[in-house]
């Protein structure tokens, strides 16, 4: 019976972060002329560079894990209301926890670059590449920006 009561309570709590959570990770690359091809390769000059901060969105294993082990340890205190509500507390604050280390684990930092194509227009690309700065030339192949 009290596993019962222990398996509701933590779906409860996991359904109640997973309604919560929206995914809007950027595309990986956003044309906005045109983009080359796969077996096109494109010089250009960049025109612009914008961050977009990392920290992964939606919800992951690191709140299912952490909600069913505080679940766990809050059912392991007290008796009666008193446990239900520790074990509440323990599924909602070991889901925020695990979902946090898990957004920090997988934080990392994109790129929006616009290009300025050598023939017809512009194009921009989000990429997690770093190094490349406004004003360098470059190559474009298979929808990656890289120092030419």
């Amino acid at each position: 019976m009290k596993i019962n009561k222990l398996m509701n309570v933590v779906f409860l709590g996991v359904t109640v972060l997973a309604s919560g959570c929206a995914q809007t990770n950027p595309p990986s690359a956003v044309p906005v002329s045109r983009a080359p091809t796969l077996a096109q390769v494109e010089y250009g000059v960049i025109d612009s560079i914008e961050t977009i901060s990392g920290g992964g969105n939606g919800i992951g294993a690191g709140a299912v894990v952490g909600g069913v082990v505080g679940g766990v340890l809050g059912n392991q205190v007290g008796g009666g209301s008193g446990n239900t509500i520790a074990t509440i507390a323990g599924v909602v604050g070991g889901a925020v926890l695990g979902h946090q280390v898990e957004k920090n684990n997988r934080a990392q930092d994109s790129y929006r670059i616009k290009v300025r194509l050598n023939h017809d227009g512009y194009a921009t690309f989000t990429q997690s590449i770093s190094d490349l700065r406004v004003g360098d030339r470059v190559r474009i192949e298979n929808n990656i920006v890289s120092r030419d």
